[in-house]
């Protein structure tokens, strides 16, 4: 085994593959770029090299600085983690040639595998069905249209070289299809250096379903069963699980003994995941992944065999330690992703600092890459955790994953939290009838588009900003805060409902702003709190740590509620609600601003400007393209009129809510 190796990723998987390097007695090192200098991951490794700039392709994805940081290091391999160079042939190859064991398969293997029309050339020759399509990749846009309309519709545009769901576009019409084939083109080039697309028949509401196999590079292949996967947005997964549910065990056999025996074509080296799509009693390959997936715990979870270390004992020579009759399915496990995004603004990626944290501390499995205070930059993938959850039965896992998810706490930025426990929730889900364009179906149902602010969530946030004002001293422990003109600089008198004849506090929520008045505390804890025209009573009853018992009115809840500087988190049954709040003597209303200017949604690379000065643009019409978080944004023109200044260009990074375009619009001029 070896004495040290070089974990060459960020995140939670970095610390999820230190851990089991650990329990093993490896030593471990680890790279980061300037952005993650202060990054979890680099505390948990303990040894960390920076290796370049923010952006992936000035660290993470500079093989030299890489290879440099493990020689520097000591060590004698590097685990690559996923993405990033995880399927990357040159770096495997560069590793090898370093005089370095490369944690993972060949770079012959990883060529053959890491485009997909080679791929599926590879499947087919192993016997494996395969969806109806092209067989060679085009940089030629209209071949790739002249493709589409032959093979007919609905069809999927796919990135050769892609992975994880990039470069991937569904066209179920002809109308906007060169759109379509440019957009999927530049985001295949940009994410891996190759704009090539092959085309295939969509199978609209299949199964998503993937096999983990594992071989020691000397033609054994084993596999640790199935995940299902069919929980996806934008061809990205957001709940897996394992087994799959309502699956025949005839075509659960077929499917893995197909897995394997194109892993014995391929004589595999390491781990690696067959992907499928199931329609029926018919499922066609999709993809190889020749490395560690993100939903791996799940397997871990039902197979207990511990995927990091196979992989480790597999590059060290050690060869397979278990063998398919070793290996049995137990129970049933589900995982969730959390990650920085808005699902109420069409998701849109989310950055910012984490003012608090929390994950439960029983029950599931946490793997993540962020604590309290951690930074969510532009640069990288937008996930912050995974939960998993593991039980007897399907329906126990579900329970349990749901409530973990009430249990975790992410305050500073929005999540796709609340959005997940409803995608479980949903009946579709429980049945295990899904498809992976369910969500797409569904939208309407799993996002929470409620406009204005929570009321109750407001009266309790105020409750707790107000206790904390001028908590009891120890030499006054009579003292009352709401007989202190401290507070707003007037005494606290009461009208005939007790509350205080003008506002207090204003308490800013949802874009909207609420005016917060208070009556004296009653001897029980009990404190009338006024929003705008409404009265509720509140009460607020310490649990462990930043957990209470809220009593509004009859109803009764638990909840957490943090404080940072001036800003209140309360979360609910409801969700995280962000509230800020201003004293009165220090509170100016702020109108929203109205013009042509359209403004970057968030800190990102400029991809393409559309416009020039003096351009007619219409409402709707996309005036640039921002890429940040490995999404594409669009900047669409709120207004008809003529284009006044461009402030960008392709190629720049613009930070959030910079003005890139500057609109006249109609009847101003």
């Amino acid at each position: 085994m070896f004495k040290k190796i070089l974990i060459a990723n960020r995140g939670e998987i970095a610390c999820r593959i230190a851990r089991t390097c650990r329990r093993l007695g490896i030593e471990v090192a680890g790279v980061h770029s300037s952005a993650d200098a202060d990054a979890l991951h680099v505390k948990v490794i303990g040894e960390s090299y920076q290796i370049g700039g923010s952006a992936a392709s000035d660290s993470y994805l500079r093989i030299d600085a890489v290879i440099g940081a493990a020689k520097t290091a000591g060590a004698e391999a590097i685990h690559p983690g996923f993405g990033f160079l995880a399927e990357n042939a040159a770096f495997a190859r560069a590793v090898e040639a370093a005089g370095l064991v490369f944690i993972g398969p060949t770079a012959d293997v990883i060529e053959r595998l890491g485009d997909k029309a080679s791929a599926k050339r590879e499947a087919e020759a192993a016997g494996v069905p395969t969806v109806p399509g092209s067989q060679t990749p085009s940089e030629d846009a209209a071949e790739v249209a002249a493709i589409v309309r032959e093979l007919g519709l609905p069809a999927m545009l796919k990135a050769a070289a892609g992975g994880g769901g990039k470069g991937m576009r569904a066209v179920v019409a002809l109308d906007g299809l060169a759109g379509e084939i440019e957009a999927a083109m530049r985001e295949a080039k940009n994410s891996f250096g190759y704009a090539g697309l092959i085309v295939e028949k969509l199978i609209e509401h299949g199964r998503h379903i993937e096999v983990q196999i594992a071989g020691d590079g000397n033609g054994n292949v084993i596999h640790l069963f199935e995940r299902e996967c069919s929980l996806q947005r934008r061809h990205q997964k957001l709940i897996e699980e394992a087994p799959a549910a309502n699956l025949a065990a005839n075509l659960r056999a077929r499917m893995v003994t197909d897995a394997v025996r194109l892993g014995q074509r391929l004589n595999y080296r390491g781990v690696g995941t067959v992907e499928f799509i199931v329609s029926g009693d018919s499922y066609y390959f999709l993809e190889v992944n020749p490395r560690l997936q993100v939903e791996h715990p799940v397997t871990e979870m039902v197979t207990g065999v511990d995927i990091v270390e196979l992989m480790l004992r597999i590059a060290a020579g050690d060869g397979l330690p278990v063998t398919q009759a070793d290996i049995r399915c137990s129970g049933h496990a589900v995982e969730a992703r959390i990650c920085a995004e808005d699902p109420a603004n069409n998701f849109l990626p989310c950055t910012g600092e984490l003012a608090y944290v929390r994950f439960p501390h029983t029950g599931v499995r946490v793997e993540t890459g962020v604590e309290s205070g951690s930074t969510v930059t532009p640069y990288y993938d937008s996930m912050l955790a995974k939960l998993i959850a593991h039980a007897e039965t399907r329906d126990e896992a579900l329970d349990k994953l749901s409530r973990a998810l009430d249990q975790t706490s992410i305050f500073g930025i929005t999540t796709n939290q609340g959005f997940l426990t409803r995608l479980i929730e949903l009946p579709e889900t429980r049945s295990a009838t899904f498809h992976t364009r369910l969500i797409d179906e569904q939208i309407d149902r799993l996002v929470d588009r409620t406009k204005g602010p929570d009321t109750e969530a407001l009266a309790i946030g105020a409750y707790f900003w107000m206790t904390r004002q001028r908590p009891p001293a120890a030499d006054n422990p009579s003292h009352n805060p709401w007989q202190s003109r401290e507070t707003t600089g007037w005494q606290m008198a009461a009208g005939d409902d007790g509350l205080s004849p003008i506002p207090i506090l204003h308490l800013e929520a949802a874009g909207a702003s609420a005016e917060i008045r208070f009556a004296p505390r009653q001897a029980d804890g009990t404190m009338l709190v006024g929003i705008n025209d409404s009265k509720l009573p509140v009460r607020l009853v310490p649990a462990d740590g930043d957990g209470f018992t809220a009593v509004v009115g009859s109803r009764r809840e638990t909840v957490r509620i943090h404080q940072h500087d001036q800003t209140l988190f309360v979360h609910d049954l409801r969700g995280v609600h962000t509230l800020t709040a201003i004293p009165y003597l220090t509170y100016i209303s702020a109108a929203a601003e109205t013009s042509g200017e359209l403004r970057a949604p968030m800190t990102g690379m400029i991809l393409k400007v559309n416009v020039a000065v003096g351009d007619r643009i219409r409402a709707g019409d996309v005036a640039a393209i921002l890429e940040s978080m490995k999404m594409e944004l669009r900047i669409n023109s709120e207004t008809d009129g003529v284009v006044a200044a461009v402030n960008c260009r392709a190629g720049e990074t613009v930070e959030r809510n910079a003005v890139v375009v500057v609109v006249e619009p109609d009847g101003q001029a």
